[in-house]
């Protein structure tokens, strides 16, 4: 379980981004984080991925303060957590296969990046996961030959591989078109399902967030401002966000 109580980001110009931010993340839940542009979604998951420091708050996953935890610690934990750019960040001229088994910064050693070294029990569980997110037959294409949906497939399928417990997702469908964006939102909600990952999705299409989120969270310059599970939000509520 993931718990964050009070979390506040200030910049150093003065700026809170984030203003006391409590909630807590259940094993498999599906969340997506809603707001206007600059409401904070970004710093929210940065933050949650140990990419960007906080001000003041708590961070708990399973019982464990992230603040507290020594340099291993971190890094341990850090192998937990997958983080998603907007735009997969992916090796161009390895294939999604390779991707895949090679894992992707902080989930795997320097070593094995930098060689491209795999174990060879790896593959097979590699092109299970590669056919759970739909791309067995893109196996041994190469990344900067994939569309923009695939790749977001293979960035997912790299988390998944290398045991992420918490996928954040920075507008994983942003670009992509109507059909796409659909099938990365249902792939994400069958991984909850599955897998037991849990998943916080930053969305700006509240349609997408009600359709395959389990909770969605709200923010406002920084604030939560809500969090609704089981139900669409009302007009009040959307009007309040947007």
């Amino acid at each position: 379980m993931i718990k964050i109580t009070g979390l506040s980001r200030k910049l150093p110009q003065g700026k809170m981004v984030l203003e006391n931010i409590h909630g807590q993340l259940e094993p498999g839940a599906f969340v997506a984080v809603v707001g206007s542009s600059g409401s904070g979604k970004s710093t929210l998951l940065r933050c949650l991925a140990l990419r960007e420091r906080w001000s003041a708050g708590e961070y708990r996953f399973d019982g464990q303060d992230a603040n507290k935890l020594g340099f291993f610690g971190k890094l341990r934990l850090k192998r937990k957590i997958a983080y998603l750019e907007q735009k997969a960040l992916l090796y161009e001229k390895k294939t999604a296969l390779k991707n895949v088994l090679i894992g992707a910064i902080g989930q795997v050693s320097w070593f094995r990046r930098m060689t491209g070294m795999v174990r060879n029990d790896d593959y097979m569980g590699a092109m299970e996961t590669l056919e759970n997110v739909g791309l067995i037959d893109r196996a041994h294409r190469q990344a900067e030959k994939l569309s923009g949906g695939e790749r977001q497939r293979v960035a997912v399928a790299r988390a998944i591989a290398h045991g992420a417990e918490l996928l954040l997702a920075d507008e994983p469908v942003s670009g992509l078109d109507p059909h796409s964006q659909e099938d990365i939102m249902a792939m994400l909600k069958k991984l909850t399902r599955e897998q037991g990952t849990t998943i916080v999705v930053a969305l700006h299409r509240l349609e997408l967030a009600e359709k395959f989120a389990d909770q969605i969270w709200g923010l406002e310059e920084g604030r939560l401002v809500l969090d609704v599970r089981g139900r669409r939000l009302t007009l009040a509520e959307k009007n309040r966000i947007t």
